[in-house]
C-alpha cells in the first residue's frame, strides 16, 4: 500500500498472484466447506435468512468479508433448494480512483456483477463529523445500500458482519455501553419499508476468510475511508486484542461469548428492555413467590 503525501491515507497497490477462478470457486465446497461453507449454511438455515421468492441485495464494499459473501452467495444460487434472486450492491462513498478500480477489477475477476452507485458520503462526513467520522460514516452507508436495495425491489439486504464482528461488538456494548447486546443474525428495517437486514456470515470466524482470500489470491480493499485516517476511534482494535490476549489461556473464550447470548437467563437479570420499555425483575418477584408457595400447598 502507497501513501497519499501528508494525507495519513493509503492506497492499496499491491496484488497477489491470483488463482484461476474455477479453482477459487471450487475451493468454496471443497477446501473451505467445513470452515466456511457450512457455516454459511447453517446460518442461512438457522434464522431461515433467505427464503422462497426472495430478493437479497448483496452489499459488495470491495473488502474480504463482503466479496467472499458474494461468492457464497452464488454457490447457494447453485445449490440451494429454495429459489431466490440475487443482486449485487456496490456503494462507492468516494473512493479514491485507486480504490474504486480495484474493487470493479477484483469483482469483474471473480464474475460478481455490480450495481455500482455513487453516495458522496465521505464528503459529507467530513464537513458534519470530521473529528469522529465512523460512526456517523457507517450510519449513512447503511441507509445508502437500504435505499439502493429498495430501489431494486430487494426483500433483503445483505451484510458481511462475521463472528467476530459478532463477539466484538457485545463485549464493546458491555464495556464501553453498559448493556449487553448483541449484533443479531436478521433484523428488520425501521426506516425502509418491507426490507430485513441480514448476516450470513453469523459463525464464519475472520481468520478463516483471511485464508480463503490468501489462497485465492486476491488483495481485497480495506476501509479506503480518505476522512478517517488518524481519527479513528480504536476500541474494537482493543476489544479484538484483548479477545486474543484471553484465549492463549482460554483457548474457546470467543466462542463462550458468543454463545452467552444465546444462554441469557433472565432468573439472573436485573432488568431488560423488551421494545423499548424498561423492566425490572421487581416486577415478577412476588409473582414467583407466590408460584412457590401454590408447590408447596399442592405438594
Amino acid at each position: 500500500m502507497d501513501e497519499i503525501k501528508g494525507t495519513g491515507y493509503k492506497i492499496q497497490t499491491s496484488f497477489h498472484e491470483r488463482k484461476p477462478l474455477k479453482e477459487i470457486e471450487h475451493s468454496i465446497t471443497k477446501r473451505y466447506r467445513k470452515r466456511i461453507w457450512s457455516k454459511f449454511v447453517r446460518a442461512i438455515s438457522e434464522f431461515n435468512l433467505v427464503e422462497e421468492g426472495d430478493r437479497v441485495g448483496v452489499a459488495v464494499s470491495g473488502g474480504k468479508d463482503s466479496m467472499l459473501m458474494a461468492k457464497l452467495f452464488q454457490e447457494l444460487k447453485r445449490h440451494w433448494k429454495v429459489n431466490f434472486h440475487i443482486e449485487f450492491i456496490a456503494m462507492d462513498p468516494g473512493y479514491h480512483e485507486s480504490n474504486r478500480n480495484l474493487l470493479i477489477e477484483n469483482c469483474n475477476y471473480l464474475n460478481i456483477p455490480l450495481h455500482v452507485f455513487e453516495s458522496h458520503i465521505f464528503n459529507v462526513v467530513d464537513n458534519i463529523a470530521k473529528d469522529y467520522p465512523c460512526y456517523i460514516c457507517a450510519k449513512m452507508r447503511r441507509g445508502a445500500l437500504y435505499s439502493k436495495a429498495q430501489q431494486l425491489g430487494c426483500s433483503k439486504l445483505a451484510l458481511g458482519h462475521h463472528f467476530n464482528d459478532v463477539i466484538e461488538t457485545t463485549l464493546l456494548n458491555l464495556f464501553y455501553g453498559g448493556s449487553f447486546k448483541t449484533m443479531l443474525p436478521k433484523l428488520k428495517s425501521k426506516n425502509f419499508k418491507n426490507i430485513e437486514l441480514i448476516r450470513p456470515l453469523y459463525f464464519v470466524e475472520e481468520s478463516n476468510v483471511k485464508a480463503f482470500m490468501k489462497n485465492a489470491g486476491i488483495s481485497p480493499l480495506n476501509c479506503g475511508c480518505i476522512v478517517a485516517a488518524g481519527k479513528t476511534s480504536s476500541k474494537r482494535y482493543e476489544v479484538k486484542d484483548m479477545i486474543e490476549k484471553m484465549k492463549v489461556n482460554f483457548k474457546d473464550i470467543d466462542k463462550s461469548i458468543f454463545h452467552a447470548a444465546q444462554n441469557v437467563n433472565l432468573d439472573g437479570i436485573l432488568a431488560w428492555k423488551k421494545n423499548g420499555q424498561l423492566h425490572s425483575y421487581l416486577e415478577f418477584y412476588d409473582e414467583e413467590k407466590e408460584n412457590v408457595e401454590d408447590i408447596i400447598k399442592d405438594s
